[in-house]
């Protein structure tokens, strides 16, 4: 496959470098990330040129594998920073038991959970806290809502359109987020302001013993 023929979100590349930014903060030198729901795989690439020693795993659902697959092959090995590498992406179905084999010191989603069905998130809140190692972090980026309310029309508007298209899509409410998410052991370390009314939610799964 070209490069121009390459799925291509526009939204990646708008988004990339503030992510870039808040990750070169949170993650440690050298982590392994899974990224849930990598699309059209221009944040792994992104983020394994800049991040020193970063080994990103992509994943993204079967029918959507082969343009990731494609990305990746073609750009995964040129211009990454030192020591960071990009694997072959992993077929990942939040809702099905089966996930990549941890530990991993970062799990990754970016506008993701808009888009899956909202009996999905608890599957993506489960399953992250399985796979992380101990003081591992969940790090989710898009839009959301707080107390059921949206934070500037665009959300509203934005939500709107995806209900229409399907009532089983929507932005999510970041407090019930943080709830659920306590449930599996994640704790809330940062609530970051991103640009155009979205955000970066970081999670901490806390070691046994220091719960609380």
């Amino acid at each position: 496959m070209d490069v121009d023929a390459l799925p291509f979100s526009p939204a990646c590349l708008r988004n990339q470098e503030p992510i870039l930014t808040l990750l070169r903060r949170w993650l440690a030198p050298g982590g392994r990330v899974l990224e849930v729901g990598s699309g059209s795989g221009q944040h792994a690439i992104h983020m394994a040129r800049h991040l020193p020693g970063v080994r990103w795993q992509p994943s993204e659902r079967r029918e959507a594998l082969g343009g990731l697959a494609a990305r990746i092959s073609l750009e995964g090995m040129n211009g990454l920073a030192p020591g960071a590498q990009v694997a072959a992406p992993l077929v990942l179905d939040v809702t099905q038991p089966r996930w990549p084999a941890g530990p991993f010191e970062a799990v990754f989603t970016a506008n993701t959970l808009h888009i899956m069905p909202a009996t999905a998130v608890p599957h993506l809140l489960a399953g992250g806290a399985r796979v992380l190692a101990s003081d591992g972090l969940l790090l989710i980026y898009g839009p959301f809502r707080y107390g059921e309310r949206h934070t500037a029309a665009s959300n509203e508007a934005f939500d709107a359109h995806l209900r229409q298209l399907d009532p089983a899509m929507g932005v999510r409410d970041a407090e019930a987020i943080q709830r659920e998410a306590a449930d599996q052991g994640l704790h809330l370390q940062a609530d970051e302001p991103m640009p155009a009314n979205n955000r970066l939610l970081v999670f901490q799964k806390k070691a046994e013993g220091r719960m609380g």
